[in-house]
C-alpha cells in the first residue's frame, strides 16, 4: 500500500509539473493576443502620435456651408458656436444667459495624416436627446459623455460631447446638421460687439492670474493642460477637449453666477473638489469628456453666485491643484 501511495503522489506531482510548463509555454501566446487585440492604432501603441496642422478659414469652406453656418479660427481649431437662444432657462432662480452654459461649440482639427478630428459640446432639451443621438448614430458620429451643467434647472437639459475622426469631415458636417436640425437650435445671428460686462474684471484677471475676455454679457476665462494630451493616436491641439473653463454672469453689484469645469487627472480630483466646497462653490457633476484620452482626464463642473471676485479667489486655489496654465491668446 505504501509503494501505491508513493507512486500516486510522484504521478500527481509529474501532473502538475507539466500543467505548469504546459501553462508557462501557453504564456507568451496568451499576451501575444492580448496585445493582437489592443484597440488603439499601431501609432498608438508604438508611441508615434500624429501631430495637428495649421488651416486657414478657407480650408473649411464647404464644413461651414454643410454646417449652415460660419465658423473661426482658434488656433488649430475650426470652431463653429450654436447658441441656444432659443431656451429660456433659469437655475436657482438665475435667468442663464446663453454665452454661459448654453452654448454649443464643434471643432474641427486637420492632421498631419490628412485625417480630421471633431469634438465638440452640445446643448440639447431632455426631450430632444433620444432623437438627436439617434440622428448622430446614423452619421457616424459618436457620443462621448451625457451630462449636466447647471444644478436645478428648468426646462430640463443636456449636454453631450460629440466626437468622430476620419477623412470626410464635409460628411460629419452633415450629420452634425441633421442632427441639430432634429432640435430647437436657431439658426445664426450676425455678429454684434459685445457690451461692457458689468463686473470688476481687472480684479477677477488678477485673483485668477490670466485675462479673460468678454462673450456677449458673460466673462470668460480658459486655462489649458500643460502636458501634452492626445486621443487615441492624436495628439490634442491645447484648447480642444482639455479645458479649464470659467464664466461669470453679472448680477448687479458685483455678483456674479459662475459656471464652468475644471480639467483634473486622477490624483487631482479630490483636491480639486475639496477646494471648491472650501471655497462655497457647488459641485455640479465628475465626469469625462473623451473615451481614449491620455493622460486620462476628469472633469468637474460647478456652479456659484456671490461676490465675483471673492469667487475668483476661491477658484484659483482649486486650479491651482492642476497642472494648468492661461490658455494662449485668452478665452476660447
Amino acid at each position: 500500500m505504501a509503494d501505491e501511495r508513493q507512486l500516486d503522489t510522484r504521478s500527481r506531482i509529474t501532473t502538475s509539473r507539466r500543467w505548469v510548463l504546459a501553462a508557462a509555454a501557453a504564456a507568451p501566446v496568451v499576451t501575444g493576443a492580448r496585445a493582437s487585440a489592443d484597440p488603439r492604432p499601431a501609432a498608438a501603441r508604438e508611441g508615434m502620435l500624429v501631430q495637428p496642422v495649421m488651416t486657414k478659414l478657407a480650408d473649411w469652406a464647404d464644413v461651414g456651408r454643410a454646417l449652415g453656418r460660419p465658423g473661426d479660427m482658434k488656433r488649430y481649431m475650426y470652431h463653429t458656436a450654436f447658441p441656444r437662444r432659443d431656451l429660456t432657462v433659469f437655475s436657482h432662480g438665475v435667468r442663464i444667459n446663453p454665452a454661459l452654459a448654453l452654448g454649443t461649440h464643434v471643432s474641427f482639427v486637420r492632421y498631419a495624416d490628412h485625417s480630421t478630428l471633431l469634438m465638440g459640446d452640445t446643448v440639447v432639451t431632455e426631450r430632444e436627446l433620444q432623437r438627436f443621438v439617434d440622428v448622430l448614430q446614423q452619421h457616424g458620429v459618436m457620443v462621448t459623455a451625457i451630462h449636466k451643467h447647471l444644478l436645478a434647472h428648468s426646462p430640463e437639459v443636456w449636454w453631450v460631447h460629440v466626437h468622430a475622426h476620419g477623412n470626410d469631415p464635409v460628411a460629419v458636417a452633415r450629420g452634425l446638421r441633421a442632427a441639430f436640425d432634429r432640435t430647437g437650435t436657431p439658426p445664426a445671428q450676425p455678429a454684434t460687439a459685445s457690451p461692457p460686462v458689468d463686473l470688476d474684471t481687472t480684479a477677477i484677471d488678477a485673483a485668477l492670474g490670466v485675462k479673460g475676455s468678454a462673450d456677449e454679457e458673460v466673462y470668460k476665462a480658459t486655462f489649458v493642460r500643460r502636458e501634452t494630451i492626445a486621443d487615441g493616436h492624436v495628439i490634442l491641439p491645447p484648447g480642444l477637449g482639455s479645458t479649464s473653463s470659467v464664466n461669470y454672469q453679472s448680477l448687479g453689484g458685483g455678483r456674479a453666477a459662475l459656471s464652468g469645469d475644471l480639467v483634473m487627472t486622477a490624483d487631482e480630483v479630490q483636491p480639486v473638489l475639496v477646494a471648491l466646497r472650501q471655497g462655497g462653490i457647488e459641485l455640479v457633476e465628475l465626469h469625462h469628456h473623451n473615451l481614449a484620452d491620455q493622460p486620462r482626464l476628469f472633469f468637474v463642473h460647478y456652479w456659484a453666485v456671490g461676490d465675483a471676485v471673492q469667487l475668483s479667489q476661491s477658484l484659483r486655489r482649486a486650479m491651482d491643484t492642476t497642472n494648468v496654465v492661461p490658455m494662449p491668446g485668452g478665452a476660447v
